[in-house]
C-alpha cells in the first residue's frame, strides 16, 4: 500500500462477526517495508497501523 497523508483506507475483514473498516490517514511513518501509517478511524480513535493483505486504498467513483 502506497497512501498518503489525507487517503482513505478500508480494511475487509474475513471474520463474519466483524464489518469493514474505514480510517484517514493522518501521517506516513518510515518507507519502503517499514512503511506504517497514523490512522484515526471511523469511531475516533487512532493507531499506528501496518497495512496487511486485506487493507485497500479507498477511491471515489
Amino acid at each position: 500500500m502506497d497512501a498518503r497523508q489525507g487517503d482513505r483506507i478500508a480494511i475487509e475483514t474475513a471474520h463474519v462477526d466483524s464489518g469493514r473498516r474505514t480510517g484517514e490517514v493522518l501521517d506516513v511513518l518510515g518507507d519502503g517495508a517499514a512503511r506504517r501509517y497514523r490512522v484515526r478511524w471511523q469511531d475516533g480513535h487512532e493507531s499506528i497501523y501496518f497495512p496487511g493483505p486485506d487493507a485497500r486504498l479507498v477511491t471515489d467513483g
